[in-house]
């Protein structure tokens, strides 16, 4: 083995339901997925899919809080399907896409979106919008062998309680079959990725001591608290 300069950073691993865990390889988000989010944030339902990513030790377990970024006043929630990748590919087709799923979790997509506005507005890459640390929660992840593959059912996000966003699997705009095949016409996906297939309406900003709870009919749920 190879001398390292100094120690090799830790494995970024989720928790599967059974007790074991699931090495998290690299972290795809797909921008815009639901018609009424598109149409809050004032984008064309007419655009392709267009994907960003996370950086795996983003990633936060379901239940650890998350500390409010600096550098943003404008942090908001995004409630998420997140499938999990256990075999890889490339030029997948879409008839296949789903025997490459391991399983599902539900997600959060933290974002300072007075950031990712001003790159917006200036074409700049979204990277300090999307991609800072603890920007990531995500629940326990289900096998896709114990639960099938859900394309329905409701996707909610209640904040201290109160609902803030609701939608259903059922209205994604790019099903996980048709994301999956897209993407791996560009990127070789291999074990251990993440897809993150975007967020229902009703995204909206939080601030220290709020607690985020999500959930999946079918699937499961996330929780943090925000400190």
């Amino acid at each position: 083995m190879a001398d390292l300069v100094f120690p090799a950073p830790e494995p970024v691993l989720l928790p599967v339901e059974g007790g074991a865990f699931f090495p998290v390889r690299r972290v795809y988000c797909v921008g815009r997925n639901y018609a009424e989010h598109i149409r809050e944030m004032g984008n064309d339902l007419r655009d392709p899919p267009f994907f960003f990513d996370k950086p795996a030790d983003a990633l936060v377990t379901d239940g650890a809080p998350i500390a409010y970024p600096p550098g943003t006043s404008d942090f908001h929630h995004e409630i998420e399907l997140v499938v999990a990748i256990g075999k890889g590919g490339k030029d997948i087709a879409e008839a296949d896409a789903l025997s490459h799923v391991f399983g599902y979790a539900v997600g959060l997509d933290m974002t300072r979106r007075d950031l990712q506005a001003e790159a917006k507005k200036a074409g700049r890459p979204w990277t300090f919008a999307k991609s800072f640390d603890q920007s990531a929660p995500v629940g326990t992840i289900v096998p896709a062998s114990a639960i099938g593959h859900p394309d329905k059912g409701a996707i909610t996000l209640a904040v201290n309680g109160a609902e803030r966003q609701r939608g259903d699997l059922s209205e994604q705009i790019w099903s996980v079959p048709e994301t999956i095949a897209f993407l791996s016409r560009y990127v070789t996906l291999k074990p251990g990725d993440l897809i993150m297939t975007g967020t229902p309406a009703g995204v909206g900003a939080v601030v220290r001591g709020d607690v985020l709870e999500g959930a999946i009919a079918g699937i499961g749920t996330v929780r943090t608290e925000i400190v």
